[in-house]
This record gives C-alpha cells, sequence and structure tokens, in this order.
C-alpha cells in the first residue's frame, strides 16, 4: 500500500503546521551572515581581493554554526526547553550551507576552473580535510530527514550522526591550518569545542550536569585551549610554550581565548543555576 504524502512545511512552521517564531528567528539569524558580507560586497568593503574575504566568512560562519548545531542539546538540558531540538535540523543544514557556499565561492575565485580546483584539495592537506569535513555534512544532511531516521532505524542514525564530532574535529583543524599564523579564533572555536564534547562526557543521561560538574567543565576546557595553544603555537612557529601560557593571563592587550573559553563555561554555570533557582521557587497562585 503506497505511502500518504506529507505535505512539506515551510521551515517557520513546527511538525504540527502551526507558524513558529523560534523558527522563524532562527531561520533569519542562520541568513544574516550571508547577507552581511553580500551587503559588504556591494558597497566595495571586503577588501582588496572580495571573493577570497567572502571565502574566508563563509567558512567562518559554516564552523560557528556547526558549533551551534552543537550547543542546541546542552541548551536544551540545562534550560529544560524541549522545543529547542525544533531547530537543531535547520542549524546543522545552515552549517552545510555555508560550508557549500565556501567551497562554491572558492571556486569562483579560480574561475570556475574545476581542474585546478580538484587538484588544490588533492595537494593541500589543510583543503583536503576541509573537503572532508563537507562530505560528512552533506552525508549529515542527506540524512537529516524524517524518512531517513525510519529507513536507518534510530540506534543506527543516530550512529551515524555521531560522525558530527569527527567532522568537528576536521573542520577545525582545517580552520587552524588555513589561518597561518594568527589563529585566535580558530583556537577560540577549539576551546567552545572542548567544552561541547566535555559536556557530553560529564552529563548524565537525558539530563544536564550539576554546578560542580560545570564549573570543573569550565576549568577543564579553559586549561585544554590554553594548552592547545601554547602546543599549537610551539610547532608552528617555535614559540616557548610557557610564553603563550603566560600570555593567557596577560589581559593587557585583551582577553586570550582560554579566558573567553572560561567566561563561556561560566555563563553555562549561571544558566544552570537560575534554571535550578527558577525551579525551586513556589509557582505563582492565580488571583481570585
Amino acid at each position: 500500500m503506497a505511502q500518504p504524502h506529507r505535505r512539506i512545511l515551510p521551515p517557520w512552521r513546527d511538525r504540527q503546521g502551526q507558524f513558529s517564531p523560534l523558527k522563524l528567528g532562527v531561520l533569519l539569524g542562520l541568513a544574516l551572515p550571508a547577507l552581511w558580507t553580500a551587503w559588504l560586497a556591494a558597497q566595495g568593503n571586503l577588501g582588496a581581493r572580495p571573493i577570497m574575504e567572502a571565502v574566508h566568512q563563509a567558512g567562518l560562519w559554516a564552523v560557528r554554526i556547526l558549533l551551534l548545531s552543537l550547543l542546541i542539546t546542552p541548551l536544551k538540558q540545562m534550560l529544560r526547553w524541549p522545543r529547542l531540538m525544533l531547530v537543531r535540523r535547520m542549524v546543522g543544514l545552515g552549517a552545510l550551507a555555508y560550508a557549500v557556499l565556501h567551497l562554491t565561492l572558492y571556486a569562483l575565485d579560480l574561475d570556475w576552473n574545476l581542474v585546478k580546483v580538484a587538484s588544490e584539495i588533492v595537494l593541500r592537506f589543510y583543503l583536503a580535510i576541509g573537503f572532508v569535513a563537507l562530505l560528512g555534512l552533506a552525508a549529515l544532511g542527506v540524512t537529516s530527514t524524517d524518512g531517513w531516521v525510519r529507513r536507518l532505524g534510530g540506534r543506527r542514525w543516530q550512529r551515524l550522526h555521531r560522525i558530527v564530532y569527527g567532522i568537528g574535529v576536521l573542520a577545525l583543524v582545517h580552520f587552524a591550518l588555513q589561518s597561518k599564523i594568527d589563529v585566535t579564533e580558530a583556537m577560540l572555536m577549539a576551546g567552545l569545542f572542548l567544552w561541547l564534547m566535555g559536556y557530553r562526557a560529564v552529563a548524565p543521561k537525558g539530563g544536564a550536569p550539576g554546578l560542580l560538574r560545570l564549573g570543573g567543565l569550565a576549568l577543564g576546557a579553559a586549561l585544554g585551549t590554553a594548552l592547545l595553544e601554547a602546543g599549537w603555537y610551539a610547532v608552528a612557529t617555535g614559540v616557548p610554550p610557557l610564553a603563550v601560557l603566560e600570555a593567557n593571563f596577560d589581559v593587557s592587550f585583551g582577553l586570550r581565548p582560554a579566558l573567553w573559553v572560561g567566561i563561556a563555561g561560566g555563563g553555562a554555570v549561571l544558566l544552570r543555576a537560575a534554571r535550578q533557582l527558577r525551579d525551586r521557587l513556589p509557582a505563582a497562585r492565580p488571583a481570585h
């Protein structure tokens, strides 16, 4: 017997077909970086090589949005906001869209010489791992639908989609390698990724970690970020690791990635504490 045809809903509607302000807001937020970059390009404000700058911006936002997609589950658990899961697929597809745009603009910069694009990907290690990450995102995007969940079964589908963690590692290595000397933002993204992976390690199944675990996670992720940055500069530039570690505690020239990661982790502790406090307050009684 043929399956009934399922109506394709606009992305701003939920599964019941109702308008969702949350989904619309996230959709608009995902589009803003591309629109802003296009506006800067139209105004001639993308520098001497506008296409290459657009390539970098698209890749940067692909990584940022990928991390945001990994943040949805922790936020849902810490805030006890299950409706947040409505936008997880949309955010993941947003990361894929920016990654595809990243590659498309790169091909445009090479005058659509696809042979040269392919040879560059094969010959340059950081391009090769970036392309593998893109293929992984494409596989997750194709299988993100309810139909594929039914075809694969829940457990196999979940196992497949856990490759997003490996994709995240590849994307961050690609980002750091193409950043050349200044890897500040790449290290920041790597530190946030450490926090996201650490969260999954310390969270009880289906729930959020306690305040003590979240506090330890914030400190651990910050320390891990500092060590990662020190190791990177030691290998790439020969800068003594101790000097980089000391720089993480010198705020004269701004905050280093490790401190930003620690602040973000501290913010998660405050979010969790605020939710716990709200849960303990007596519910307001309706006025008679």
